[in-house]
């Protein structure tokens, strides 16, 4: 691997890609929702927890993702047509998702920090979108600038989901949950479109579909 150089429209797709991939918008809602009763104290480790392990796994992904790539002897067109598949999945729990009731029931008992870990590390803040992102570029890196640039914006969207989820407490009363329902629904959208445009890459990839510009 070589010095290199970076393209910098390149790098910023990929940032806004994992501000959708690994970023707190999606885990939002479901955080608010299977902490709440919870002391501030306790929110704060969850976060803690929730944003260490999905930050490690999506630099492991990075490292790792090209070798994952060859052993399990998938192609980036498959990767990329099952994260949409996962995607749309959860896009539609977005909008037909559990009530509030049901998040409770689901957190009742259970272990504050093992639902840190599952579901909201993985797959509500490192979401398919992202996994899928990060095994791609991973099996791109051509150089140590856009090794370093993409750890970079891992890093980057991490500090973000720990400033925003260290903060909840706060945060939480200056959001209406009206409008956290409707953007909800509305995010949902699209992602679903978004898991759409990936899984027609992905055949693209394969050479199944043909693109045609407009």
């Amino acid at each position: 691997m070589v010095l290199g150089d970076v393209d910098f429209y390149s790098v910023f797709d990929l940032f806004l890609l994992l501000l959708i991939g690994m970023g707190p918008k999606i885990s939002l809602v479901p955080f608010l929702e299977l902490t709440q009763g919870m002391e501030a104290d306790v929110q704060k480790k969850m976060a803690d927890k929730m944003v260490r392990t999905a930050v490690s796994a999506a630099l492991v992904l990075v490292i790792i993702g090209w070798f994952l790539m060859r052993l399990l002897h998938f192609s980036p067109g498959s990767a990329n047509i099952a994260g949409g598949i996962v995607l749309m999945l959860l896009a539609l729990h977005m909008l037909v998702g559990p009530s509030k009731q049901e998040h409770h029931e689901e957190s009742e008992g259970r272990d504050p920090m093992q639902m840190a870990v599952y579901p909201l590390a993985v797959p509500y803040t490192l979401n398919p979108a992202g996994i899928a992102a990060l095994v791609i570029a991973s099996d791109e890196m051509d150089s140590l600038l856009f090794a370093a640039a993409l750890i970079g914006l891992v890093l980057l969207v991490g500090a973000i989901d720990f400033a925003i989820f260290r903060n909840i407490d706060k945060l939480s009363k200056h959001l209406d949950p009206s409008r956290l329902v409707l953007t909800e629904a509305i995010f949902g959208v699209l992602l679903a479109a978004l898991a759409v445009q990936l899984m027609v890459d992905g055949l693209a990839e394969l050479g199944i579909i043909t693109l045609i510009d407009y």
